[in-house]
């Protein structure tokens, strides 16, 4: 007698489920990531050392004042008005095409913070590379 083989089931995988799986998993992470932009100020302060001279000169720097109402003082001149054209137009006048000079602000700490953000945007804008703002220790109780 004579038996007929069976054929052999021809063995797959289906990758369909596999594949659909993945994309929903890309999906999900894309859509659940956060993206921040993060950045800083690179700020290189001058340094000092016991080598040098008491007498030497220091360089020269933009030092902005900012009071308590808002208003300005640049290199110890008072401004008229708090307007982001009048700060730039004396810190021009203090400058004179020297953007590498140290932009230095010092506020005041109840200063509205619109003021000092003004101050970094005009600073910005005029292609300052070294900003740093003044700040005080906390006095120790």
């Amino acid at each position: 007698m004579r038996f007929r083989r069976k054929q052999p089931e021809e063995v797959s995988v289906n990758l369909t489920p596999l594949i659909d799986v993945v994309f929903l998993l890309l999906i999900f992470f894309m859509v659940s990531t956060t993206f921040t932009k993060e950045t800083h100020l690179q700020i290189d302060l001058p340094e000092a050392s016991a080598d040098e001279e008491a007498g030497s000169v220091e360089p020269q720097t933009v030092d902005l004042v900012i009071d308590i109402d808002g208003q300005y003082s640049v290199n110890g001149q008072s401004l008229i008005n708090s307007q982001p054209d009048t700060l730039r137009r004396a810190i021009i006048d203090q400058i004179a095409d020297n953007r590498e000079l140290p932009f230095i602000i010092s506020a005041d700490a109840k200063t509205p913070h619109q003021a000092v953000v003004t101050a970094m945007d005009v600073a910005g804008q005029l292609g300052f590379a070294s900003l740093s703002i003044t700040t005080q220790k906390p006095v120790e109780q």
